[in-house]
């Protein structure tokens, strides 16, 4: 009888230990995390902003981002994307990029307790100073400059902060990777206006983001950007072969000189089982390209319908750590972070539904051992210095 009574005792204190282990990482990590600058650089709730319908202020079931799952996520800073499908030019992406960015300085006029305008790393650390989400901007895709530097340097006035060189399609200067299917190259890289381009953007302190590019656009931009990279919602290729994916070959060129990649966030992108299974779907996302040529707004959601559908397999979240790490491993603590994609992709890991939940990732690299200044560069310590770094490379060529 005494030795029953001695093993559950043992066990009763075992589970206790256990317990108290948990709740002491629970709480340390609660704490990293409300001391870090959470910061995510690609979010594409920003179409949302200009339906009358939706409210920031509510906490949806629906979709991955509004205000209160900001604040339950920690966030001090959010880059809204910039974006829209490929358009036919005359005009039309400069109208619908200015409707865009409008509709954000609209949310922050809106939401004054909650929110600032932040066009520097400064303004992140002032906002959050005062306990609101600095907002910030980043133009998805060059074709929507259309072509002119004079909108590259409105947009950066209106205070857009990075522009992705190109989206799923190559632009008229730069080759793109393509997500779902193949593209084939048109420029070999960085045409010499893509190449002006990029020159632009140092000059005005523009971030030069390299997620979505063709490999020989990110060299040809690595070669000729006088400021550190962004590639601001990539993951590791090493990890999840996909061509929007970054090989450790670009990612040590690219923190050599000073790059982060913000680790994004899509099982499409960082689940190999994932990926393979989206190549088998590719005669299908052709002929739904094809069906809905004239309405790619119907027929970006047909794709994303089908993804669903297809990626029933939940993708835990400690696979984006994986990326996180890897990233850590080949070259170091200082250029890796998150960029998620919320509400831009159709599925993301459980435990990571949406952005109340990114303390995960703080846990979890506990969990892993990583210490409490990594996990912060992790979190957004590392986007800062890069804003800071392009900052002063702007200065110094004016």
């Amino acid at each position: 009888m005494r030795v029953h009574v001695t093993l559950r005792l043992g066990i009763l204190a075992m589970v206790a230990s256990t317990t108290t282990a948990q709740n002491d990482l629970a709480e340390r990590a609660q704490q990293i995390h409300a001391e870090a600058f959470v910061m995510d650089t690609h979010t594409d709730t920003t179409t949302k902003f200009e339906d009358p319908e939706w409210d920031f202020a509510e906490r949806h079931k629906e979709g991955h981002v509004d205000l209160p799952r900001l604040r339950e996520g920690g966030y001090k800073a959010v880059f809204w994307a910039i974006y829209m499908g490929k358009t036919p030019g005359d005009g039309k992406a400069v109208k619908t990029a200015l409707k865009r960015i409008d509709s954000v300085h609209e949310m922050i006029r809106r939401f004054p307790e909650d929110l600032m305008l932040a066009t520097t790393a400064a303004h992140i650390r002032a906002a959050a100073a005062q306990n609101k989400i600095a907002c910030l901007m980043g133009v998805e895709g060059g074709h929507i400059i259309e072509d002119e530097l004079a909108v590259l340097r409105m947009y950066h006035k209106l205070g857009v902060r990075y522009m992705t060189l190109t989206h799923s399609f190559n632009t008229n200067w730069a080759d793109s990777s393509g997500t779902d299917l193949p593209v084939e190259p048109e420029h070999n890289g960085l045409s010499d206006f893509g190449k002006e381009v990029v020159v632009e953007m140092n000059r005005l302190g523009m971030m030069v983001d390299v997620s979505h590019v063709a490999d020989s656009t990110f060299w040809d931009a690595l070669e000729v950007s006088q400021a550190p990279l962004l590639a601001s919602h990539s993951s590791c290729r090493a990890l999840a072969d996909h061509p929007r994916n970054m090989s450790d070959k670009m990612i040590r060129a690219m923190a050599k000189r000073g790059g982060v990649i913000q680790i994004n966030f899509y099982t499409g992108y960082i689940d190999p089982e994932k990926i393979s299974l989206a190549v088998k779907l590719r005669p299908k996302i052709a002929e739904i390209r094809k069906k809905y040529a004239d309405d790619p707004k119907k027929g970006a959601q047909e794709r994303r319908r089908l993804y669903r559908e297809t990626f029933s397999k939940e993708t835990p979240a400690s696979v984006v750590v994986d990326h996180i790490e890897h990233v850590i491993k080949i070259a170091g603590p200082g250029h890796v972070g998150l960029g998620a994609d919320w509400d831009g992709v159709s599925q993301v890991p459980a435990g990571l539904e949406d952005c109340s939940k990114v303390i995960y990732i703080t846990e979890e690299m506990l969990e892993r051992g990583h210490d409490d200044a990594t996990i912060k560069m992790v979190l957004g310590g590392n986007m800062l210095r890069l804003m800071e770094e392009v900052e002063e490379t702007a200065a110094s060529m004016r």
